[in-house]
């Protein structure tokens, strides 16, 4: 890649500093070094301890969409005062959350979702061949492609789902005639229960270790020689003109030659930083580890529920629910109970009592997925400013999106055009 007019200045001897130790800014970074930019990176914490570090790990193509989509907001509503449901809303006396809602039920109609699923689509259309690249760089990604097991209780409920798939995938993955059902459903996964009525499996699906494909990325990082400030936060930036020139950190100045912003929840008081406001909501996922035998060889999808459950590191992972209860990292055990009953209805029963829970599963996470309203991730320039980026906002698809963000924003960083692949991303969008 070579720079051409409207790209940022990038002076050889300051580095573009990535804000975020998360997938998507450890991407960004790689895809800046291998292009031979100077970078930097900045992580408040340890590298890949966010939301990466607790996710599902899902590499897909068949359930990357936006969580806004018609009917969501009937379905949320139900869910207030039910704190064992998949999607749990608790409303806050807060002004801007209740903006959030008003403009998230705004995103739900049947347009904006088709919208949003072709975008990413779109930007996701080179994922698996970006995971093969970091493979032959000899990044260890951890990637397995075992294919995703959709299982259902219910035959209608399946044929229903399958067929909102099959108008949604428009050649992009391949999906199956029709669902299988009776008692050979289960039989698609050893783990799964004879409750489990109807299923399909979509095949090449995939699935990684989210915290050692992290800490992959860092290694790879360090060896190409990317400096990499862990524990350190950003508390402001040093501005010249319509540039950032240097952010301040509790490690010290650094100066930079341009920024970009993937720090997930903590991005928008980074930004108001600069100068710019980003709604962004914190979505609460849950997830915990657990031996079971047998194990699941595909990733699962638990229909009517709405859990999920994959092969990570010799356990099964199992994650579900999305919380709308403000921007905190509080974790509920209610909702570690109520994600273990949804998945014995489909695992069969692997514990008697939740009482049996704390000795049987490790690992409780709760983790803050950033969500802003449309569902969308924003991965763009900063209005006003020519050399600092944001890339957030991803919510369940950072670890999916991780590869195609941060090589298609390294182009834009060095080329000054946005690629067409990130259009729909724009920041102004959400100006609108």
């Amino acid at each position: 890649m070579t720079s051409v007019p409207g790209a940022p200045r990038l002076a050889a001897d300051s580095p573009v500093v990535v804000v975020g130790g998360g997938v998507v800014g450890l991407c960004t970074a790689y895809y800046l070094s291998t292009a031979g930019l100077p970078v930097e990176v900045v992580e408040r914490r340890a590298l890949g301890s966010g939301v990466s570090r607790g996710n599902a790990g899902w590499v897909c193509l068949s359930h990357s969409t936006p969580v806004p989509a018609p009917g969501i907001v009937r379905y949320a509503l139900r869910s207030l005062g039910r704190p064992d449901s998949p999607l749990y809303l608790r409303p806050l006396p807060d002004p801007a959350f209740l903006r959030w809602l008003w403009r998230f039920w705004r995103s739900s109609t049947p347009a904006a979702f088709r919208h949003g699923y072709a975008a990413i689509a779109e930007l996701n259309r080179d994922t698996f061949d970006l995971f093969d690249g970091l493979h032959d760089a000899n990044v260890p990604t951890t990637l397995t492609r075992p294919g995703m097991v959709h299982a259902f209780l219910s035959p209608s409920e399946a044929r229903h789902h399958l067929a909102i798939q099959r108008e949604m995938a428009h050649g992009h993955y391949p999906i199956p005639d029709d669902v299988t059902t009776g008692p050979e459903a289960h039989l698609l996964d050893q783990a799964l229960s004879p409750q489990v009525r109807a299923a399909y499996l979509v095949e090449g699906e995939g699935v990684v270790d989210p915290e050692a494909f992290a800490r992959s990325l860092g290694d790879a990082l360090s060896a190409a020689g990317v400096k990499v400030h862990e524990h350190a936060e950003v508390t402001g930036f040093r501005s010249a003109g319509e540039g950032v020139t240097a952010l301040s950190t509790t490690q010290g100045e650094i100066p930079c030659s341009a920024v970009v912003i993937a720090a997930g929840m903590s991005s928008p008081r980074l930004l108001r930083a600069l100068g710019h406001q980003l709604p962004l909501q914190a979505g609460k996922g849950y997830s915990f580890s657990v031996n079971l035998e047998p194990a699941p060889k595909h990733t699962l999808y638990f229909g009517e529920r709405r859990a999920v459950a994959s092969p990570i590191g010799g356990a099964t992972r199992i994650g579900g629910t999305m919380e709308l209860s403000g921007n905190n990292n509080r974790l509920d055990w209610r909702r570690i109970v109520a994600v273990a009953l949804a998945s014995r209805q489909y695992l069969g029963h692997w514990f008697e009592d939740p009482d049996d829970l704390v000795s049987l599963i490790r690992d409780p996470w709760v983790g803050g997925r950033p969500f802003l309203p449309d569902g969308l991730p924003v991965i763009d320039r900063l209005p006003k400013h020519n050399n600092a980026f944001a890339a957030t906002g991803h919510g369940m698809l950072g670890v999916t999106l991780g590869p195609a963000t941060g090589h298609r924003l390294a182009e834009y960083i060095l080329t000054g055009q946005r690629p067409d692949a990130l259009q729909p991303f724009r920041f102004d969008r959400l100006r609108r």
